[in-house]
């Protein structure tokens, strides 16, 4: 006899589904009522269907410029993404070695996770305020400011990412088996060569999961970089202040096309991941079946 399912499963299945529907249900209202038509409004029914919204927001009309925030939110998420990679990579191959005072470099590098990311953004101001003062009393009495999109906030958005990638390369440096790379020593490499040709292949997944860490956070970050930005506002710091005097549908065009470029990185990290990790695969397989 086949038993039926308690009642508690259908009590938790009925409690999970309303779980996701808050979860998700506002979400998925913003992007439906994204493409309002020209008349629509900012709730149900919608009317009319059409993008005008979301072409809107590349006009470069109105009080805020949302194209041009957009393009600097990208221009930032991109070169935070890249330093990101860099330093963090940097950073995995140096620890793997143990070095004087490298507890206390590690503890400082990670401590941004700790501090409130508004105090965070408040330090930096403050720093570059001070460098502005400086550079008025000793060189250039009319220099304005040196806080900037990538200057300090370039910084303030690495505050945030650093700390993750660096982690993550200790964490898949911790797995990584070091016979590899000696043996490709052993056979004449140099290190630069082991590096390229061993090292980074294997560790080349994460490489990627640390950019998308990198992008995505730095993407959305609101806290960060209010303080810290200067004279130019990222995409989210638009965002916050169009809520209080929003009138039509182009504030959820922005968190649709928002949303679109997030959910574009995943998909292409996620898919890139998934390519290298088939290759590797099968080089595994290939090399198998040759010693056989």
């Amino acid at each position: 006899m086949k038993e039926g399912r308690p009642r508690s499963f259908y009590v938790l299945a009925i409690f999970f589904a309303a779980y996701v529907l808050f979860l998700y249900g506002p979400m998925i209202a913003i992007y439906v009522l994204s493409f309002q038509g020209p008349q629509g409004g900012l709730t149900f029914p919608m009317n009319g269907v059409s993008t005008f919204w979301i072409a809107k927001l590349f006009q470069g009309t109105g009080i805020v410029d949302l194209g041009a925030a957009f393009r600097r939110s990208l221009l930032l998420g991109l070169i935070v993404m890249i330093v990101t990679v860099v330093l963090s990579v940097a950073a995995g191959m140096a620890f793997r070695r143990r070095f004087k005072a490298q507890s206390i470099l590690f503890y400082s590098a990670i401590a941004s996770l700790i501090v409130p990311s508004i105090i965070t953004s408040l330090g930096i101001s403050l720093e570059f305020r001070i460098i502005d003062d400086l550079i008025k009393a000793h060189w250039n009495e009319n220099f304005e400011t040196s806080m900037g999109l990538l200057t300090s906030g370039l910084g303030a958005h690495l505050t945030w990412t650093l700390p993750f990638g660096l982690l993550i390369m200790f964490a898949i440096f911790n797995r990584f088996d070091p016979r590899l790379e000696e043996a490709a020593r052993d056979l004449g490499a140099t290190p630069w060569q082991a590096f390229r040709h061993v090292v980074l292949p294997i560790i080349l997944p994460s490489v990627i999961g640390i950019g998308l860490f990198g992008f995505t956070l730095s993407w959305d970050e609101l806290a960060r970089s209010s303080q810290a930005i200067g004279a130019v506002n990222t995409l989210p710091l638009d965002l916050q202040g169009l809520t209080t005097t929003v009138t039509n549908p182009d504030i959820y065009a922005l968190g649709t096309v928002i949303s679109a470029v997030s959910f574009t990185v995943i998909t292409l990290a996620l898919g890139t991941i998934h390519v290298l990790n088939k290759r590797q695969a099968a080089k595994g397989s290939d090399a198998g079946k040759g010693l056989v």
